[in-house]
């Protein structure tokens, strides 16, 4: 599983979020590893320097083998937030997807 992060330029300590965001997607989908070609985080401060809530995002689009690409976002007050946010919503996108694909069970 290849994982790509984009992160904004507004966004302080860059290369410590990018190093703890990888450890985190990995730990998170590692028991789809062996299923997923590349996954790819797009990080960033929608509001720049202005202040307001909810206005980190992380989009995460991933490349299962053999389906159709699949993406999910979620909004959050810190990136931390927003990347466990839409990696839940990954994790239930790729259980449907491949549930739908092992659990026939004859039917």
């Amino acid at each position: 599983m290849d994982i790509q992060i984009n992160t904004a330029n507004n966004l302080v300590g860059r290369q410590a979020m990018v190093d703890s965001l990888e450890a985190t997607v990995r730990d998170r989908l590692s028991r789809f590893e062996d299923r997923l070609t590349r996954v790819e985080l797009h990080v960033g401060d929608e509001n720049g320097d202005r202040s307001g809530g909810a206005d980190k995002r992380c989009q995460i689009e991933a490349r299962p083998a053999g389906h159709d690409p699949v993406s999910v976002t979620d909004q959050a007050d810190s990136i931390d937030q927003a990347a466990a946010g839409a990696l839940g919503k990954l994790t239930t996108v790729l259980e449907r997807t491949f549930g739908k694909a092992t659990d026939r069970k004859g039917h």
